[in-house]
């Protein structure tokens, strides 16, 4: 299902979760998987591609299985793995999905990867406080909502949590609540504009 490093007695792995429909998979989707594995010092990302968005419900919504196999075929190599792990653990929110993490990896520090169109919405999700609470998260800039993403309610909860970017090494080491926004490229590209362009 998810492939561990066993470097020698090593544990405390660096693992980045990046969660979303990836409806379809694309170049930002992949420009921040790799930002954060040398940014945050990461060892693997795992891409959890979701069965369902419940904020997308009757929104334009690619079959899981076809969802998850594009996502395999753009990503190879053992440092960002594409996972079903979210339908295998039958988890429809992101909070149980981390507690069940923990519980079933605890050789892993797992840290919580977002878009800042993540975190603008992030107070609609279901138990998003405690998501903060459980596990440190980095927030990569999206065009058009660093400012809401900065400024909504999620990040002013979590304000004194909020960190200088040069502690995103230490993430994954530290206790929850900690998070980062990240300094990176902005990539303007989005799953609804490529939908789109494949229907014309």
């Amino acid at each position: 299902m998810i492939s561990i490093p066993t470097w020698g007695d090593r544990r405390n792995i660096r693992v980045g979760l990046f969660g979303g429909s990836f409806n379809p998979i694309h170049e930002g989707h992949l420009q921040l998987a790799n930002r954060a594995l040398k940014f945050l010092q990461l060892d693997q990302v795992w891409l959890m591609v979701s069965p369902g968005n419940p904020l997308k419900v009757g929104k334009e919504m690619a079959p899981f299985k076809e969802r998850f196999q594009m996502a395999k075929e753009r990503v190879t190599g053992r440092k960002i793995i594409p996972t079903d792990i979210e339908c295998r653990l039958h988890t429809r929110y992101s909070c149980d999905t981390i507690r069940l993490l923990k519980q079933r990896f605890p050789c892993c520090n797992f840290v919580w990867l977002m878009g800042a169109d993540g975190l603008a919405q992030m107070a609609l999700w279901s138990h998003w406080k405690e998501i903060l609470k459980i596990v440190p998260m980095a927030v990569f800039p999206r065009p058009s909502y660093i400012y809401s993403a900065l400024n909504g309610q999620a990040a002013q909860w979590a304000r004194r949590a909020r960190l200088p970017s040069r502690c995103a090494t230490m993430l994954a080491d530290l206790q929850s609540p900690a998070w980062v926004f990240v300094p990176a490229p902005e990539n303007s590209i989005s799953a609804t504009a490529l939908r789109q362009q494949r229907q014309q």
